[in-house]
């Protein structure tokens, strides 16, 4: 059975009858996580050698989008883990690595901080040596997997080197940190995307992922191409499913005193035509993304900034036009696009944001150092 086949019975049995539960009762879509990894996609971009499916973006892609399709907040959970996964596999203890490949571990990441918010790349939290051991003081404002995750791949400043930030694995069990308000959000609901804050915690030097002062080229070299395509693969599959709620919708009612469909209003139809056309757009620009990162195109690093706010920025389109054309009916549940419109607020304002991506896309076309 191929990975898909496998996804497909998981969104099919589970994840999709659970999605209406998992946003009414903000519930971290445990069920479905546990499922993924019996079936070996927790581990789906983790090597063969420790027991993973050894696959790539490419595939990572197919899976979100899948996912986002029936339930947004389980393809954010999946989304974060596969964005921490990347890192351990590079500087993570194999012990670890072979927990995730084999389904037992499920990792996210912990980088905006409270004082420097969406600006991500830059922690103010702090770490410092105390003998053999780093104690780190550090807030964070939104984990995804908060509570939930075994572990965090955190960020904080460095603890004596240069640099921007460094990165470290912190077992989500350890004394110290603590979840100071619970996720009740607008969408995303199920994602648990809570505070959280570690207030001396102690850790063991090896802990650290890659080099103190490191954290900046970890961030923005190995993590920002993944983190941004399944970001905008996120969009692209929840685009998706409002097209087809409303498809379903407009053709389905009718205006029976005059004997037709909502969908035989030219208005209507050219209103699906343009949020398909911004959908079909933005997975092209995806697949556009994976094949100039897979080729190391000179132009790879532009696409990652453009494709996160090119998708997200269609899906509040996509999902606004979805709200429109099924009327006051898109307000119930039941018709199946509300939910989708609520969730798809979360990428443009998730770091890097749009009008920051916005900013940095225009410094790289100017020619100008993106992060100067």
């Amino acid at each position: 059975m191929t990975y898909l086949q496998k996804l497909a019975a998981i969104v099919n049995d589970t994840i999709a009858p659970a999605a209406q539960a998992t946003d009414r009762d903000s519930a971290f879509p445990r069920i479905a996580i546990t499922a993924l990894g019996e079936a070996g996609l927790l581990g789906l971009v983790s090597a063969s050698t420790v027991g993973g499916m050894g696959l790539g973006l490419a595939e990572a892609a197919q899976v979100v989008e899948r996912i986002a399709e029936a339930c947004p907040s389980t393809a954010m959970v999946v989304t974060m883990h596969y964005c921490g996964t990347t890192v351990l596999e590079k500087f993570g203890n194999e012990a670890t690595r072979q927990d995730i490949a084999a389904g037992h571990h499920l990792t996210t990441l912990a980088w905006s901080d409270t004082g420097s918010r969406s600006h991500f790349w830059a922690p103010v939290g702090s770490a410092h040596q105390e003998g053999n051991e780093v104690v780190l003081d550090c807030s964070k404002t939104m984990v995804t997997s908060a509570g939930e995750a075994n572990s965090y791949v955190w960020s904080t400043c460095p603890v004596a080197a240069t640099g921007a930030s460094t990165l470290w694995q912190v077992d989500s069990k350890l004394a110290g940190l603590s979840e100071p308000k619970f996720f009740d959000g607008m969408g995303l609901r199920g994602n648990r995307s809570s505070p959280l804050t570690a207030k001396s915690l102690r850790l063991s030097n090896s802990a650290m992922l890659g080099t103190d002062g490191g954290g900046f080229d970890i961030m923005i070299g190995t993590v920002l191409p993944v983190f941004a395509t399944l970001i905008a693969s996120c969009s692209i599959g929840l685009m998706e499913a409002s097209l087809k709620s409303s498809c379903a919708h407009v053709s389905g009612n009718k205006l029976e005193h005059l004997g037709t469909t909502l969908a035989d209003l030219p208005t209507i139809r050219a209103y699906i035509a343009r949020a398909r056309i911004q959908a079909d757009m933005a997975r092209t620009l995806r697949d556009d993304t994976i094949a100039a990162l897979a080729a190391g195109r000179e132009d790879a690093m532009l696409r990652v900034m453009q494709v996160k706010v090119a998708a997200a920025e269609a899906a509040l389109q996509v999902t606004d036009t979805a709200m429109r054309v099924c009327g006051g009916a898109a307000f119930r549940k039941d018709v199946g696009v509300e939910r989708y419109f609520r969730d798809a607020r979360a990428a443009s304002i998730m770091a890097p944001t749009s009008d920051v991506l916005f900013d940095f896309i225009g410094k790289a076309v100017c020619g100008m150092p993106v992060f100067g």
